[in-house]
């Protein structure tokens, strides 16, 4: 046995006399079998041990029983999972004439988006002053757009881990927990990296370089037409991608921006890494828990973010409102019984803009200007669309329903106010709860024409499955924000007709069927000499 990893962990809050006004922590203990083991694959079960940090001292030591230590290991490195399949052709991914944006220190430029690129050590990637250039005129969008906060609330009701409930960013701080990225492994084509700057422990200044990615991607079909003599018109869709990747213990999230050519703009999150796991007798039952491997148990949990959108559709005067599909009863109004429309309600306070998803019903909130109208007479405006999966699962009367109250609502809107920039408030380590949205938002505040702040809360409830181990695949989940009444036409008419800079070859080198259309006969070249194409 080459030795043991012990887990400190942020506590939460129980209100016992022996925590209250003390800093202290929860900490696991895991087994290396052998040097450079994961040591996630054996926890001691049952094991916790109680630490104050401030007196550096063990409060207590609590030890429930004896269950085996799972021995299996769980590495997943290729010195363990391979040999490397060797089935996988290479993707190449090239840009001859360079990427089509611009950078100037952290103001980025591509086709007519324009945004600051900023980082700090809590929330991680922040974007500030996002607007689209519509003819001469740069239009806002976001004055300021983050995660600045997730909670990862466990469903175990076990002893040593049914307090569990983490604040990736205000107790672990997603932005200093972010990895270097590396070229062809994190992101792929033509990068533009930033270096990030947090503090360590002391005070003291560290850099994290390349700890932001940019680059495009290219996204499939845009827009598609075959008229009736048979014509087709066809053009390709590209996104601009921002992104970072944090690691907080044994879970990798990553947080990726996507900028669109239509002036959509999207989110995702990516969750990654290792599931926490206990230990258990194999092939025993647990209804809080899935057997991942003989012997390895991982509790159902969620991974809920909460997104703040300081949003500024063309100034900072905006309106809310919630906008579904509304069903017509088969009368008078809808004598066919085929009619539908839709409901548009103004949210016009803190406490009405508190609101649920609905994927039933296509919910939607929209965020308009106060002033301005498009070509037909209508606000300009964007729509926020929520996936809309689980909220917070734990009950009213639990601590964790209390300390991330800003989950248990899709979605809330705030007045903008100097300071309200985390959703469970500044200091959730050992808080009580109540901070944050639920506290401010009791002033009720208007939201009729006022600098608006959007909130919006997703994620996975995660189930665990056996593919998860021993390292899980990437979940996703995520939001878009899109331009409703925004813009006057489609924005990717002018489109050119093909974005490729060479002919397409099929694998004998010759040019592929009607790829040749697109290119100029002198540079679309074949590199077979007995094709018949003729190029």
């Amino acid at each position: 046995m080459d030795g043991c990893f012990c887990s400190p962990l942020a506590p939460g809050y129980f209100g016992k006399d022996d925590e209250k006004n003390r800093r202290f922590v929860r900490s696991f203990t895991y087994l290396i079998p052998n040097e450079g083991d994961s040591p996630w694959a054996h926890p001691v079960e049952g094991l916790i041990v109680r630490v104050d940090l401030t007196e550096r001292s063990v409060i207590d030591v609590y030890d429930e029983g004896d269950v085996p230590t799972p021995m299996k290991h769980g590495n997943y490195t290729l010195d363990a999972q391979g040999p490397a399949r060797t089935s996988l052709k290479p993707i190449d991914i090239t840009m001859p004439e360079g990427p089509s944006f611009s950078v100037d220190g952290n103001i980025v430029e591509w086709e007519n988006w324009k945004l600051h690129v900023g980082f700090n050590a809590r929330e991680g990637l922040v974007l500030n002053n996002v607007s689209w250039r519509d003819g001469g005129e740069d239009r806002p969008v976001l004055t300021r757009a983050s995660v600045p906060e997730m909670v990862v609330p466990y469903g175990d009701t076990d002893e040593t881990r049914y307090w569990i409930s983490y604040f990736d960013a205000g107790e672990y701080l997603l932005g200093r927990s972010a990895n270097s990225l590396a070229l062809g492994c994190d992101c792929l084509g033509v990068i533009h990296y930033f270096d990030g700057f947090v503090n360590d422990d002391l005070g003291h200044a560290v850099k994290i370089p390349q700890v932001i990615c940019m680059h495009e991607e290219d996204y499939g079909i845009q827009w598609k037409h075959t008229d009736l003599d048979g014509n087709t018109d066809t053009r390709r869709s590209r996104r601009l991608v921002i992104s970072y990747f944090a690691t907080v213990g044994n879970y990798d999230y990553g947080f990726f921006w996507y900028f669109y050519l239509d002036s959509s703009i999207q989110f995702e999150a990516k969750a990654t890494g290792v599931v926490f796991a206990g230990a258990g007798i194999p092939g025993s039952d647990n209804r809080f828990n899935t057997e991942v491997s003989p012997g390895i148990f991982t509790p159902v949990h969620q991974h809920i973010f909460s997104a703040r959108l300081d949003v500024a559709i063309d100034g900072e005067d905006n309106i809310l409102s919630e906008i579904e599909a509304v069903q017509i009863p088969t009368g008078p109004e809808n004598p066919r019984g085929n009619a539908f429309t839709w409901s548009h309600t103004q949210l016009k306070t803190e406490q009405q803009a508190q609101r649920m998803a609905n994927g039933a019903m296509s919910r939607v909130w929209e965020v308009a200007s106060a002033h301005r109208k498009n070509h037909v007479g209508k606000p300009t405006a964007y729509w926020l669309i929520p996936e809309g999966k689980s909220a917070l699962l734990a009950q009213p009367d639990s601590s964790v329903y209390a300390r991330a109250n800003f989950a248990t609502k899709h979605l809330w809107g705030t007045q903008f106010t100097e300071g309200e920039l985390y959703s469970a408030g500044q200091y959730p380590n050992q808080s009580s709860g109540w901070e944050g949205l639920p506290t401010w938002t009791k002033a009720d505040r208007s939201l009729d024409g006022e600098d608006i702040v959007l909130w919006h809360s997703f994620g996975p409830t995660h189930f665990p499955r056996t593919e998860d181990w021993p390292v899980m695949p990437v979940d996703y989940s995520g939001f878009w924000f899109k331009p409703h009444g925004f813009l006057d036409q489609n924005p990717t008419m002018n489109l050119p007709e093909d974005s490729r800079s060479s002919c397409a070859m099929t694998e004998d080198g010759c040019c592929s069927a009607g790829a040749c259309g697109c290119c100029s006969g002198e540079e679309c070249k074949c590199s077979n000499e007995n094709c018949g194409c003729g190029k």
